[in-house]
């Protein structure tokens, strides 16, 4: 009789799950992350007109949508600081073999995390949403890391302040206090060098360390007041402390410094082939076509024209010479919306009157005036024309008189011959680059 031995196969045990995990895909946590996103979305959908189409602007949107993301993050981590309390369960964490600042740690990290994930999902919707009607720009990403790192920082401070703070009206109290702290510190300038959430200006970006040194004096400071509370040895505290009051000193020594104008908000994109030029700034290149074909009716008509301006110009402050200020394309949501121009016949309307009728001319005599009304309904009508003159004929008799001067000088200019037009409106141009009437051809 033979007798057949056999081994029970081994089979490996399996390790038991990480405690975080547990603590990362259920409860709170995946909730604070989706509050950041919905906030986020709401205020990015209800301003969408003002940023959408332009990479400077989006950057900039939600680099300042911190100013309500910061408080509710605090907040959000402050209710998790405060579950033990609410569970009646601080007892029983105490008796856990886990060091205080393990289980402080497991408790705080994954609300810090997904609020990191909202934001961060929030920026690439934000971004897919600008892509179609971007006009030349390019993505701004620059301020991202030291926002999300400011992020998980309030993720952090409001869970301390959560475990210490024994109340359940701590998180919404938090949340007011550190939207109120905010928004006085933004009034501030002296702080914008330490404020995560300092408003930031489209077509700027900071240096390339100070996302790095923002993150670090955000981080640093929350790890090291987690390491006071929780940590058996405090004095481990002294390291992210050190790096916090490094970067802040970075952070307050480079103050404006650490700004960058954009390159591309410096340059201009021309249209040589009209009369004058017309030049829009580098970062809607894509607008110049619908600008040219607004302008189109005003530079056809200009054609031959002499003593004309060299060109239309979308600079910021004073115009250099031979140029003229072209109607400012930002910020978006009046004359910009998605990457189209919209109201083309008011824009084009604005742009001539910059061109022939000078704000910063002193005398206004009446056949100066006159004058510039007439080459202004000529060249580009204003689109409420005749709700003005319908009003002016509403009026009292003098300014009755004056609508008939109007409308006279407008027709004798739409009347003359091409030739004689040409040479008035040389004549006309010759003079009122200087601000000055003698020599202004008559009506």
């Amino acid at each position: 009789m033979t007798t057949v031995t056999t081994r029970a196969a081994t089979v490996p045990k399996a390790l038991p799950p990480h405690p975080l995990r547990a603590e990362v895909v259920r409860g709170f946590p995946p909730l604070a992350g989706a509050a950041v996103l919905l906030m986020l979305g709401v205020l990015l959908t209800a301003s969408s007109r003002t940023w959408q189409g332009g990479w400077a602007e989006t950057a900039a949107l939600t680099h300042d949508a911190l100013l309500i993301a910061l408080p509710l993050t605090a907040a959000a981590g402050c209710w998790q600081g405060g579950r033990e309390r609410r569970r009646h369960t601080e007892e029983l964490w105490g008796t856990a073999v886990r060091a205080p600042l393990h289980r402080l740690l497991a408790s705080a990290l994954p609300v810090a995390l997904w609020v990191a994930v909202g934001y961060l999902v929030a920026v690439a919707l934000a971004a897919l949403a600008t892509w179609p009607y971007s006009m030349g720009d390019h993505p701004h990403l620059t301020r991202v890391p030291g926002d999300t790192a400011a992020l998980m920082a309030a993720a952090l401070l409001g869970h301390l302040v959560g475990r210490v703070v024994p109340t359940q009206l701590a998180a919404p109290v938090l949340g007011v206090v550190g939207y109120a702290g905010l928004g006085m510190a933004a009034r501030q300038n002296a702080l914008d060098a330490l404020d995560p959430a300092a408003f930031a200006v489209a077509g700027t970006h900071p240096v390339w360390w100070q996302p790095l040194a923002m993150a670090a004096w955000t981080l640093g400071l929350a790890l090291a007041l987690t390491l006071v509370y929780a940590a058996r040895r405090r004095a481990t505290a002294l390291l992210p402390l050190a790096a916090a009051l490094t970067a802040g000193a970075l952070l307050v020594q480079g103050g404006s410094g650490m700004w960058r104008s954009d390159p591309l908000a410096d340059r201009q994109v021309c249209d040589t082939s009209t009369t004058p030029a017309i030049c829009v700034n580098a970062r809607y290149a894509g607008l110049l076509p619908e600008v040219t074909t607004a302008l189109s009716r005003a530079t056809g008509r200009l054609s031959g024209v002499r003593n004309l301006p060299v060109r239309w110009a979308d600079r910021q402050g004073t115009p250099r010479a031979g140029e003229v200020q072209l109607p400012t394309l930002a910020p978006f949501g009046w004359y910009v919306v998605r990457g189209r121009l919209m109201q083309p016949q008011q824009y084009a309307w604005e742009a001539v009157a910059a061109l022939s009728g000078h704000g910063d001319c002193v005398d206004r005599s009446e056949g100066a005036m006159l004058a510039d009304d007439a080459v202004q309904a000529y060249l580009a009508p204003s689109p409420f024309q005749s709700h003005f003159d319908a009003r002016q004929a509403e009026g009292d008799a003098p300014t009755r008189a004056q609508l008939r001067r109007s409308l006279a000088a407008r027709a004798k200019l739409a009347g003359m011959d091409e030739q004689r037009r040409r040479a008035w409106l040389s004549a006309y141009f010759a003079v009122r680059a200087h601000c000055g009437t003698e020599g202004m051809p008559s009506l």
